[in-house]
């Protein structure tokens, strides 16, 4: 089903394995003439923009675009018990994690009277962006709701599509989320319309500071567009998950592994990088026999047979982890011998899930880690949402006079060099003061 790269007869530079395995194509920047003037037009009329806009691309103009604090309640105390238990055991582990994330401030003691200290001061208003389309996202509030919280974020604002089987509102199990996460400001309005309502707001909705959460292709486009107004987490592409795995990997647990992660799009890589032909040929069998029982058979057969999927076959474990940090995948799953120390070889992922018992899923949910990670290459220079995404950090520069004056004739020799010399003159001026 999936089709094979075999790679195994000679040794690849770093530039032809980034492109082994082609990535789903999704251009933003053809998108950009389309949704300019959707953001536009959210820039001058705000949310009687956004409430049409809605009723245009979602087929419902939702009763209040701003969703009743006491329908998130009721949502929540709708909730089925064992789901209100997956979630709220979910939110306790991403909550340790994301709070133990948070740096503390960093005082430098240079000499005496001269320190230079590092202050993290979290975003004061951030807008959360929930999807809808082909699936329930109640992990996406969490996994944004959270560091958010954790950073110390003053006020968050959750936007997500609203429906027409839930009476306009976003679907219950986000407005419940919202509801235990605490969060009292949820809007009904998704797309780009949700981003630009977000970014500029109006005379009754206030924009934020930052943007984050993934969304569709018009999302993407839409957050391009504003990025220069508030800041935006990334651009996210098509998901994508690489297993790492040799021949002591067990083939339906990759099979499932690759399966999982394809159901989310058509355009959702899948991607097995071994060295053992064996092993590739027993999971591309077991991906044939199991797909079709799937609820999205359809979605996953599309995603498995296109370019952006494949098994690629190495000479070995070393060939194998190149081509892992190469791709520098969205989810990299290491299922080989000693998986801890192969794992500790990959300099370039999303995030990276070691050995049989920690399956991508496991980190979409509920190990603690977020989901919300670089696509598209993007893991070589980028991280995942995290509670440092929420902060910012300012240097305090406090100098006495002694401490200025042992480093006067340095600026001021610097400032002639580059040809600026009122910066000199401005320390000359307070000598002897």
């Amino acid at each position: 089903m999936l089709r094979t790269i075999d790679i195994s007869t000679r040794t690849y530079s770093d530039r032809e394995l980034r492109r082994i395995v082609p990535r789903g194509h999704q251009s933003v920047d053809a998108m950009l003439d389309t949704v300019r003037p959707i953001v536009d037009k959210l820039k001058t009329e705000g949310a009687a923009a956004a409430l049409e806009y809605s009723e245009k691309f979602d087929g419902i103009r939702p009763p209040h675009l701003r969703v009743p604090a006491e329908l998130c309640q009721e949502a929540a105390d709708a909730l089925d018990p064992d789901l209100k238990k997956a979630l709220t055991s979910a939110i306790s582990r991403v909550r340790a994690v994301h709070e133990a994330q948070k740096p503390d401030d960093v005082e430098v003691n240079l000499a005496p009277g001269a320190t230079v200290t590092q202050k993290f001061i979290p975003i004061s208003r951030v807008g959360l962006y929930v999807p809808g389309g082909n699936a329930v996202y109640p992990s996406s509030v969490i996994m944004n709701v959270v560091p958010s919280q954790a950073a110390g974020v003053d006020t968050l604002v959750v936007a997500s599509p609203p429906q027409k089987d839930n009476g306009g509102y976003p679907h219950p199990t986000v407005l419940a989320v919202c509801a235990l996460l605490g969060v009292d400001e949820v809007w009904a309005v998704g797309g780009a319309q949700a981003i630009g309502l977000l970014a500029y707001g109006d005379e009754d909705f206030e924009p934020v500071d930052m943007i984050t959460g993934p969304g569709n292709i018009f999302v993407t486009a839409a957050k391009r567009i504003v990025r220069t107004v508030v800041g935006i987490d990334a651009e996210a592409g098509p998901t994508e998950i690489a297993v790492l795995a040799d021949s002591s990997a067990d083939p339906t647990q990759v099979a499932y592994d690759l399966i999982s992660q394809a159901e989310h799009d058509v355009l959702a890589s899948s991607v097995l990088i071994t060295d053992s032909a064996e092993l590739a040929e027993a999971v591309d069998a077991k991906i044939s026999e199991l797909y079709t029982v799937t609820l999205n058979s359809d979605r996953v057969a599309q995603a498995l047979t296109g370019d952006q999927s494949a098994i690629v076959v190495t000479s070995g474990l070393e060939q194998s982890i190149a081509v892992a940090n190469a791709y520098a995948a969205e989810h990299l799953e290491v299922h080989t011998r000693d998986a801890a120390a192969v794992a500790s070889r990959i300099v370039n992922a999303g995030a990276i899930f070691v050995g049989p018992h920690a399956p991508v899923p496991l980190g979409d949910y509920a190990a603690g880690s977020n989901h919300v990670l670089p696509t598209s290459g993007s893991a070589r220079y980028s991280s995942g949402l995290s509670t440092l995404t929420f902060l910012k950090h300012v240097d305090i520069i406090d100098y006495d006079g002694p401490a200025l004056e042992e480093l006067a004739d340095d600026v001021i020799r610097l400032s002639q060099e580059e040809r600026l010399p009122a910066h000199g003159e401005a320390i000359a001026a307070r000598r002897n003061k």
